[in-house]
Formats: structure tokens, sequence, C-alpha cells
């Protein structure tokens, strides 16, 4: 309830805000809207008049005038006084109905001042709503000339807004121009920038949107324009960008010490390795081979942990980009199976690789990160499996083209658990990670391969059980696929296979593809088992460690109804001094484990006439004869490294081979040696290091290339020997001229091979 103090209070306010309201407006006066009147002549002239006629009457009676002159007298009189009434009343009639009118006139005036008032008031109040949205409001005319400019505006370049009237933006410091005609053509153009404001000494940035609009009817240009403050958010985006600026270079710097770090590194493990090798070769004790071969192995795991952080460097800068190019699935799983073969024979483990017929001869992808990745899961299913083995399937899935190609490793390790499943793929993760494992690592090389894999548009999974091994598989797009190889699926068609090993693993690989290629294949363990499928068996494939030296297993299955079965060994590869007495023995020829498919096809058509259509092998004997060198004369060799270790394991690495060598540490001297008048010889090879004093490997294969070309010589195969095994760096050595690139630490006899292929092309 409103008290009467209350009520007081409120009417005395809204009447001081009422006449606040009154004190602001304008007063405007109505004209008068009625006709002028005539002057109206005094009322005691007319009665004066009147009278004067009455007396003449009065005394023209007296004196005895006729009768109808004072009659005629008295009539004027009174017509006049009748006249002068009605005239009178009209009048006063006519002034009522004018100021009636005059009144309702006035009136209608002040209704429409009080419109014009309220809309007045609604624009200031419109105007002031602007202004405290802190917004930017300008009207401009057609040539670029300020109509209006709200307050805001004004006081933020220090103008009385009264001032700005006819004034362009340019002249006012600020940097928008005017939309040109043809752009709103068809009416209307709406056009949006940021634009940089200097007030009192700051820059403050504004988003500019102006509708520019032209009326077809009158053809008249505005542009009106709305400007809001976003320096706040220019601010934090400069920020942003100096914040990612500074940890872009503190990537940079990481990835650059990384590898420096790496390189550094790699330079003196190839002489560990190299030399480590090197003494392996010599006449040992067994108590020496040992500790070498510890050397060896411990080398090899620190290697591998330095390629996993180097990757992962690159990857964590976002420097990784796949290099997609034509390659072989099969190719590529063979070799990395027999680069990693002997690491699972030497645990005792069986290796096998599977390659299915519908695999296609090439895709498009990155043969690099695809190997990278072979190698750590097959690395992995290795070093966790005690006991069975590891298997390799390569298979085509997926009804759509281009399909995928599947690889999945699988293994008898000990498995995984659901928790560990979930992150295993994680970086710095282990399955185990107590300090009590049995095994180590960095827990980064399924990170690595779980992104590689993702870069090249796959996928990979694992699935896995506690005490029943793992199966990691990954999967990636076969773009580019060109047709399966021309390998006849029944081409083993009516044959039967018998495979007598231990390594289970390793021979239902090989049964399945004997088996995939129209065959049929059993499997036994022992020579008893092996007995019940010796009917209808052309070919017996024995492990060589399940023969003694007097060939007794295999006279036991000649026995035991083996005596018309073909008989092949499989060796390993420490065991090919075995090959003599094993052929001394009855075995035909023999299978180098782990062993590639189409060389296991090749070895078991070659009794049938036909190889894939070609004609009968000359001998079984030959089939898998290793394959001479290329060449039987010593080549002449130089080698420009500055690290007396690494020049003294390739120098002994190439003169134990046969071959030529002289050695110059630096790149200026390489050129010298062979472009130089008092050159020896011309040389058959050069392996020139990349980073060298007085002048660096690639300026050296520069100069030499150079003055090649100027006396018009053969070019002689140039060699990089690098400890930075980045796929940019090989291109890049190769585009200055290189004929070929070798990854430090070297294997001597990688190092061999390469030289004399080299040499021969």
């Amino acid at each position: 309830m409103m008290t009467e103090s209350g009520t007081t209070d409120e009417k005395t306010t809204r009447g001081a805000a009422m006449a606040d309201t009154e004190s602001h407006r304008r007063i405007i006066t109505p004209p008068s809207l009625a006709p002028a009147l005539p002057k109206e002549p005094p009322r005691g002239l007319y009665f004066t008049i009147l009278v004067a006629v009455l007396v003449l009457a009065g005394l023209a009676h007296l004196t005895g005038a006729p009768v109808f002159i004072s009659a005629s007298l008295f009539a004027i009189g009174l017509a006049g006084m009748v006249l002068l009434s009605r005239s009178l009343g009209e009048r006063a009639r006519a002034a009522e109905a004018i100021t009636e009118n005059a009144s309702r006139n006035r009136a209608e005036i002040e209704t429409l001042a009080d419109r014009m008032w309220e809309l007045q008031e609604s624009e200031e109040r419109f105007r002031g709503l602007i202004d405290a949205l802190g917004d930017l409001v300008v009207h401009r005319d057609r040539d670029g000339r300020i109509v209006y400019a709200n307050k805001v505006f004004a006081e933020l370049i220090g103008q009385d807004p009264r001032d700005l009237a006819g004034r362009t933006l340019a002249e006012l410091g600020v940097d928008v121009g005017v939309v040109p005609d043809a752009a709103f053509s068809d009416g209307e153009c709406l056009s949006s920038t940021d634009v940089g404001i200097r007030s009192i000494g700051v820059v403050r940035w504004f988003s500019w949107i102006e509708l520019s609009v032209r009326d077809k009817t009158s053809n008249v240009v505005s542009h009106r324009a709305i400007a809001r403050d976003i320096t706040a958010r220019k601010r934090a985006e400069a920020a942003l960008i100096g914040a990612r600026e500074r940890a872009e270079f503190a990537s940079q710097a990481k990835s650059r010490f990384l590898a420096t770090v790496s390189h550094e590194i790699r330079t003196p493990m190839n002489g560990i390795m190299g030399m480590a090798k090197l003494l392996h070769d010599t006449e040992l004790s067994p108590e020496q081979r040992t500790y070498v071969g510890a050397v060896s192995t411990s080398a090899s795991a620190l290697l591998a942990l330095i390629e996993d952080l180097l990757d992962y460097s690159k990857i964590e800068a976002g420097r990784f980009d796949p290099e997609p190019q034509p390659m072989s699935p099969r190719e590529i799983a063979d070799n990395v199976v027999e680069l990693l073969a002997a690491r699972a024979f030497g645990k005792g483990i069986g290796l096998g690789c599977h390659v299915a017929p519908n695999v296609p001869q090439m895709i498009t992808a990155d043969p690099g990160r695809v190997r990278q990745v072979l190698l750590n899961l097959i690395g992995n299913a290795i070093k966790f499996t005690d006991a069975g083995g590891v298997r390799l399937n390569v298979e085509r899935t997926g009804d759509n083209d281009p399909g995928k190609i599947r690889f999945t490793v699988s293994d008898t390790g000990p498995g995984l658990r659901a928790e560990d499943v979930e992150r295993i793929f994680e970086e710095f993760e282990q399955a185990d990670g107590t300090s009590t494992r049995s095994h180590g690592g960095a827990g980064l090389g399924l990170a690595i391969s779980k992104r590689l894999v993702t870069a090249m548009g796959g996928t990979i999974t694992v699935n896995s059980l506690p005490g029943e091994g793992s199966e990691f598989a990954f999967e990636l797009p076969a773009f580019g696929a060109t047709d399966t190889p021309q390998t006849d699926a029944d081409a083993l068609a009516g044959r039967r296979t018998v495979i007598l090993s231990k390594n289970t693993t390793e021979a239902e690989a090989l049964a399945e593809t004997i088996r995939a290629h129209g065959g049929r294949a059993d499997i036994a363990v022992t020579p008893e088992q092996a007995a019940a499928f010796a009917e209808g068996c052309n070919a017996l494939l024995v492990d060589a460690a399940l023969e003694e030296n007097d060939g007794r297993t295999l006279k036991q299955l000649r026995e035991s109804g083996f005596a018309a079965s073909e008989a092949v060994t499989l060796i390993a590869p420490t065991d090919r001094g075995l090959l003599g007495e094993l052929r001394a023995s009855g075995y035909v020829t023999f299978l180098a484990r782990p062993v590639r498919g189409e060389t296991l096809l090749r070895v078991l058509l070659a009794n049938q006439g036909v190889v894939q259509g070609k004609p009968q092998l000359a001998s079984r004997r030959t089939a898998a004869k290793p394959a001479n060198r290329p060449h039987q004369r010593g080549l002449s060799v130089l080698i420009a490294e500055d690290n007396d270790i690494n020049a003294m394991l390739a120098r002994a690495v190439l003169v134990k081979a046969g071959h030529r060598v002289d050695v110059v540490n630096n790149g200026k001297a390489a050129v010298e040696a062979v472009t130089g008048a008092s050159r020896k010889r011309r040389y058959d090879v050069v392996l020139m290091d990349m980073h060298m004093p007085v002048m660096d490997g690639l300026d050296a294969i520069s100069a030499i290339r150079r003055h090649e070309e100027q006396h018009g010589l053969g070019a002689v195969p140039i060699m990089v020997l690098s400890a930075d095994s980045q796929e940019k760096t090989r291109h890049a050595v190769l585009a200055h001229g290189a004929s070929g690139f070798v990854t430090k630490p070297l294997d001597p006899d990688v190092l061999i091979n390469l030289v004399e292929q080299r040499a021969a092309a």
C-alpha cells in the first residue's frame, strides 16, 4: 500500500519530469486559418447617426413639415436600428465560428507537434542505444562523404559530430574505400573487412560491415556501415600466433637436436656394429663369439631406440608426409621377414610368411613406411614370443574398388589383457610397465606405427587374449593396384606335399601357400607322424634341424613310404655349410628359411616341365643356388670419410672382398682424386660421406659432375654414406647427382653387394 507521502513524491517527480520535458520542447505557433474580417466601425457612431435621424424626424413633425417627411425619417431610423442589430448579430456569430475553428486548428497543430516530438524522442533514444552499444555507425553518400556519424565514432577520432558531415574517412585517417557502383548493380552489396583506427596513440581494430545500396527509382547511392570493436580478439589472435610460432620454433629446435644427436650416435654406432661384424668373421673361441654377439645385439637395440625417437619427433612436429609410389606388397613382406629371420631363429622360434594369390603385384603407397610398420610389428612379436613362432599373412580384402591390402602379424606369445589392449598404441606405453618387466623398450614403436598407418589412410587393430598370443593387423587402401601376378591358382593341382618340421608356425605358412595354388599339404612333427601321409606324396620338405649327419631321418622316411617323393631340405641361413652333407644324404635341393612363396612354387613345379609357362629349369640344384657376385675381379673404390673408424671399417670390408681401396678425409680431396691430373686410376665406385670438413659431400658430388660434363666423361657411380636416414635426405643427395644412398651403420654384406651392383650398372 502506497503512503500519502510516497504518492506526493511520485507526483512531484512526475511533475518535474514533465516540466523537464516541456522545457526541451520547441514552441510552435499555429497560423490563422480563417479569412480576415473588415475593420468594424465603432458602435457609438452607428448609435449617434440613428439618434440624429430620429431627432430630425421629430423636429420635422413639430415644425409642421409634411407628414410623409417625418414618417420617412422615422422609418429610416427604425430600419437603421433593425439593420444595425442584425449586422451586430451576424458579426457576433461569425466571430464565434472563427474562434471555434481557430481553436480546433490549434488543437490539431498541437497534436502534430506532440507526434513530431515523440518521433524526435524515439530517434534520440535509438541513437542513444546505438551509442551505448559502443558500435560505430557511419552513413556516407555516393562519393564517400559522411552524411551522418554517431557519437561513438566522433569520440573515437576526437572530433565533434557536427564537424564530420561532408568529410571522407580518408581525411580522418580511416582506411576504408568506397565500394564501386558496379559491385552492387543488382541493388545492394554487403562487404566486410577488419579496419585499424588509431585513437589516442593506440590502434584499435573494428570489424567493419557496410551495406551499399542504390535506389533503382531515384538512383541515389548510400553506404551505411556499422563497426564493432574486435581489438581484444585481434590481440588474442596475435598472442596465439606468437605462441604457435614459439612452439613451432621449439619443436624445430627439438627435432634438430634429436636429428643431430641421432647422427652423432649413429657415427660411432657404425664403428661398433661394423667392427663387431668383422671380429665375428675371424677365428674366435666360443666364449669370444658369445661376447661379440652380445655387443652386436646391444648395438642393434640402441639403434632401434634412436630410430623410434627420431621418427616420433618428426611426427610430433607435423613434418611426416607420406610419399606414395608404386610398391610390391609381396616383395616388402618377403624382405622384412628375411631381414628378421636371424633374430627369430636365434630364439629358436619359427617365422613364416604367406602372401595370398589375390594380392596385386603393385599398389601405390609409401614403401618405406610400410616396411617400418612391418619391422615394428614383426620385431615386437619376435621379442615377446619365446616358444612357437610368428607369422605374417598378406591378403586383399573388400569387394569395392580398389579394396584394401591387409597385413596380419600373429604370434604365439603371452598375449595381452583387455586393459592393455586399450592403451597399447599410446605413447610411452607398454603391456608391462613395471620395473620388473622382462623386455625393455621406450614404448614408442606401436604409437609410431599407428600414426604412420593413419597418415597413409589405413587402420591398425589388435586382437589378443592372455595366454593365447596376439594378432596385430593393419589395412591400407589398394590404390593403383595392378593385375594380380600371372599365377595359376591350380598350378599345384593333383600334387601332395608333406612338411616335416617342429616349427609349426612356419610349416603352416608353407602349407597355406601350397593349398592356395591347388595343392594338398600335410604337416608332421616327427617321422612317425609323417608316415601316415606317405601315400601319393610328390614332395617331402624336411627341416634340416631334424636331420642327422648321416641322413638317418631321410632314410627312415624313405623306408616308411616316401621312396618316390622328391626330398627338399629347409635350412636356416647359418646352416649353409651343411649343404654338402645334405645333398650327399639324398636331398635334391634346398629352400632357405624363411621360404619365399614364389621360390617354393618354383621348386615344387620344377619336375612338372613348366614353371609359370616357362621352360623347365635346367637343374633342381641350380633352382635355389645362391647367385655369384657380379664381379670376380677387384674394383677400384675411393672412400671419402672424415671419421677414421668408419673409414677403416669400410676399407677393411672392401679389401677383404678383394677390392682396391683409397681413402681421403674431405670432399675437396675426393674431387681432386677423381678429377685431378695426378689421379692414380679411374675409380669404379666412390663412397662419399655427407658431412666432411673443407668441402661437404654434396658440394663434392656437384663438382665431380660438372667436371664430367665439361670433359665429356662418363659418370662415375657415387654412393653417399650418411647416418641421416630421412627420406628427404635421400632425395636431396640423388638430386645432387649421387647414384645411390647407403645408411649408417654399415652392414658389411650389404655394403659389398651395393658397391658391386652399382659398379655393374
